[in-house]
């Protein structure tokens, strides 16, 4: 994934390798180290992602999107996403409903998994339909434009902030006891009529 810079055509690589929840100078952590290691099962990233749950199996099967806290281990182990992991749904479910092929979705998956977090919050993916770009300053952005490229855009931080309210209210899983949440997410809500 590339971004043509001021001198349009010019493409630059981004990788900025792990640890990448180090915040800017000044600013607090964006996520806490333990917020970090919180595991949502995957009817709970379906619902922050807003997928459904044959596409998490099938993007977690093929390597797409892999979760990150703990993977499936044969039959009746569940696999525990992570926030990033999340953010990478939600981020593919849109680039997928704007017409981004799944091979270009695959390079732009594989190209933030090296972003760090608080540098996600700060990029915006534009797209043409065919290519991603990553914007990270209003100059880029209108340098794409002027140039014809973009067509739409994701702001990752806004995405971020939508990802973040939907597991405010969800359950997740720290070292095997269950956190945060309200208890109402689709499984919860079925324990809870089924033993009323």
């Amino acid at each position: 994934m590339s971004l043509p810079g001021p001198g349009r055509g010019q493409k630059y690589a981004y990788a900025i390798p792990p640890p990448w929840n180090i915040p800017l100078e000044g600013e607090p952590p964006l996520v806490t180290e333990q917020e970090l290691q919180i595991g949502y099962r995957g009817a709970t990233a379906c619902s922050a992602a807003g997928i459904t749950y044959r596409q998490l199996d099938y993007w977690a099967r093929t390597g797409l999107v892999e979760p990150s806290i703990r993977t499936a281990h044969g039959s009746g182990s569940a696999r525990l996403y992570g926030f990033r992991d999340i953010l990478v749904l939600k981020i593919v479910k849109r680039l997928l409903d704007a017409g981004v092929s799944l091979q270009n979705i695959r390079t732009a998956v594989d190209h933030l998994r090296g972003r760090g977090v608080t540098e996600l919050e700060r990029i915006t993916l534009m797209s043409d339909g065919a290519s991603i770009y990553e914007c990270s300053s209003p100059d880029e952005i209108v340098d794409l434009l002027m140039g014809g490229q973009g067509v739409f855009g994701i702001a990752v931080g806004k995405v971020w902030h939508e990802v973040e309210g939907s597991l405010s209210t969800l359950a997740g899983e720290f070292n095997g006891e269950i956190v945060g949440g309200e208890g109402n997410d689709e499984l919860s809500l079925r324990r809870k009529a089924k033993g009323a």
